[in-house]
Formats: C-alpha cells, structure tokens, sequence
C-alpha cells in the first residue's frame, strides 16, 4: 500500500517543508492507563520514524512542535520531565542525526530554559550546523504570537537606528526564527484536533492543512505518506487561478 501511495506523487508535487503539531501524548497515555511522562517518552521515540521517513521521501525541511509557550502551565512535574526531552532525544537518536546528514535547528526562546536543557539543545545545533540533508526545526518554547512580537521589536530597533525606511513582508519574515528558510507548504495536526495552537502563523498562510484523527504516538510512516499524496492531489492557487494540473485521484473518471 506505501509504494501505491507515493506512486502517483511527482517529485515536483512532493512538499519541500512539513510542519507537524505533535498532540496527544498525554490521551494516549490515559488511555492505557500510564502516565502522561510515558505517552511524552513514546512521542519523542516517534519522532525518529517521521525524521527517516522524511529523508526517504526527499523533504529537505520538517518542523516540528515540541514545546509551547502555553505548555509552562501545566504540572512542574510533567514541565520538569518535557525539558529532559531535548537530551534523551540526542542521546538516543544522534547516530540517525550524525548518519543522515540531519541539520537541527531550534526555534523559540531558549533564553528562559533550564541550563541543561539550553546547553544540550545548543550543543545539538552546533554538531550538526553543516548538514543538509535534512534540516529539522525543532519548535521548543515556541509560540507564534510571541516570535511575530520579538520580530517586531528587531525591527523597531532597526527603524530607529536608520536601517528601514519601510517595512515589507520580506523585512517581517526575515525578522522570524525562520527568518531565510522556505514556508510550511505541508501542516499537519495530529490528535483530532482542528486549530493551529499558536503554532507558525505567519509562516502557515498559504499551508495546506491536513488534520489527522491520530494521536501523535500512533502516528507512522504510512500516516504521513497518507497526508503526503492528499497534499500532492490539491490545487494551490496562493490567491490567483489554481497551478493543479488536473491529476486524476485513482478510481476517478
């Protein structure tokens, strides 16, 4: 079923960046009846099939959301467990990192993190600054409403300093942590959830979006071929006439 999937998937109709809300750790961990720090581990652990599966399509940009802005609020316990994330994750996954060729880059305020998870997440971009096979962002402490304020901020300052004499969409995207990379063309929400959670607001207007009735840890390599050729069949008109050139879904007349 994967090979009919992706048969039908031109490499041009392939999305050059995903970005995926990663939900539903905690009800997948009550519904089994263990911790919420146990359906964390297993999101984290999924995290590893997605970033392979990613590489063997040929998508050169995945996001993913691991850690909001909105996430402080719930129990120190479960905080305290989610910041140890970041190392358990390089610890377990830096041979697929180092391997594949796989750059990460964090995006959110770091400054505000606890000092092992700060030095962890920066000593992980530094080892792997060169690569470019992959470049993953890792959303952490990330909130979009947030990163649009500080984009702002940068360039008032620039505004008084006599560095603008107008402000355009390219100066606003610029000023954001993805500042230089391309967009989401691909936005994925898994855990039957249908709202984007302050996640890429900027950067998602023109995204497609695909909701996923999985929970993050039940979410495979077949569920993102799935989301994959439903995006390849879309028509993206980015406001003008649609560029779909009329590909027929199987089974259609």
């Amino acid at each position: 079923m994967e090979g009919d999937l992706m048969d039908f998937v031109e490499a041009n109709s392939l999305p050059q960046h995903i970005a995926i809300i990663m939900d539903g750790n905690g009800r997948w961990a009550k519904a089994r009846g263990f911790p919420r720090k146990i359906g964390h581990r297993q999101g984290a652990e999924n995290m590893r099939h997605i970033i392979e599966e990613c590489l063997h399509l040929g998508v050169p940009y995945l996001t993913l959301y691991a850690f909001s802005t909105e996430n402080w609020k719930r129990p120190a316990a479960e905080v305290d467990y989610l910041m140890s994330l970041p190392g358990q994750f390089y610890e377990r996954e830096r041979y697929l990192l180092h391997e594949h060729q796989v750059r990460v880059i964090i995006i959110g305020d770091i400054s505000t993190l606890p000092n092992p998870t700060r030095e962890v997440i920066t000593k992980m971009q530094n080892e792997t600054t060169n690569y470019r096979a992959l470049t993953l962002f890792l959303a952490f402490n990330y909130g979009s409403r947030a990163e649009i304020v500080m984009a702002a901020q940068r360039l008032a300052e620039k505004w008084h300093a006599g560095e603008l004499v107008a402000i355009t969409e390219e100066d606003i995207a610029n000023a954001l942590y993805t500042g230089g990379y391309p967009d989401p063309d691909l936005l994925i929400r898994c855990g039957n959830e249908m709202r984007l959670s302050n996640f890429l607001l900027w950067q998602s207007a023109y995204a497609e979006l695909y909701f996923s009735q999985k929970l993050w840890p039940d979410f495979s390599r077949l569920d993102l071929r799935q989301a994959v050729a439903d995006f390849a069949q879309r028509g993206r008109r980015f406001g003008g006439i649609s560029n779909f050139s009329g590909k027929q879904r199987k089974g259609e007349p």
